[in-house]
């Protein structure tokens, strides 16, 4: 569990030491599960809306989507930090908030894309 804790350690000198609270680990894990529990809900729900409310709701499906793959990156990482490949530890890293790009970008296209108004 503690390597949940390296992306902070990293950002940190080599000097200092960092202790992880006990309360860390469960509370990321339990946030982390109900994120992506949430965005799977909205993603399914959403698409199967899409075809009723028209094209904007598919966009904030794919949000909801790029959103739930970006939790999934997160375990990614995990699994990255566990085989002790630091060269792919850094390319989780550096690509970690893409979806979550993906995913504003796709949020405002189908705010553009909401045409009627009440």
């Amino acid at each position: 569990m503690i390597a949940l804790a390296i992306p902070l350690m990293l950002a940190q000198s080599e000097a200092s030491v960092y202790n992880l609270p006990s309360y860390f680990t469960p509370i990321f894990i339990a946030l982390l599960v109900a994120g992506a529990l949430g965005w799977l809900v909205a993603a399914v729900l959403g698409f199967a809306r899409a075809r009723a409310f028209g094209a904007s709701t598919r966009w904030f499906s794919l949000a909801a989507l790029s959103l739930l793959v970006y939790h999934l990156q997160w375990l990614a990482l995990v699994f990255t930090m566990t085989l002790n490949d630091s060269k792919l530890v850094f390319i989780v890293l550096a690509t970690l908030n893409l979806f979550v790009v993906l995913g504003a970008v796709c949020t405002i296209i189908g705010f553009v894309r909401l045409t009627t108004p009440r």
